[in-house]
């Protein structure tokens, strides 16, 4: 089984999303997403981040495929995220306030 098509368990899904809803402080958040993911699995949700906060600014595609050595199907993922005008990451990116 390929591990990017399994759901996540809805009820873990909700209780993990609670959870970070209640953090506020930026070092305890750091703190809690050390404790419960491996380093690989933080390097890969802080790698997304960068690819999409630099598509926001208007990186072109085949730069940031070239300066953070990832594929062009990584990148595209992002930038489906970002076309969507109700994508709750490209409000954070643009600078909207989300609730």
């Amino acid at each position: 089984m390929v591990r990017n098509k399994v759901k996540p368990d809805v009820n873990g899904m909700d209780q993990l999303c609670a959870a970070l809803c209640q953090i506020r402080d930026a070092k305890q958040m750091e703190q809690f997403l050390t404790e419960i993911m491996t380093l690989a699995e933080l390097h890969d949700l802080t790698l997304r981040w960068e690819l999409m906060r630099k598509l926001s600014q208007g990186v072109p595609q085949r730069q940031i495929a070239s300066e953070m050595g990832i594929s062009l199907c990584k990148i595209t993922r992002g930038a489906e995220v970002l076309k969507n005008k109700d994508s709750i990451t490209r409000k954070f990116l643009i600078g909207k306030k989300v609730l």
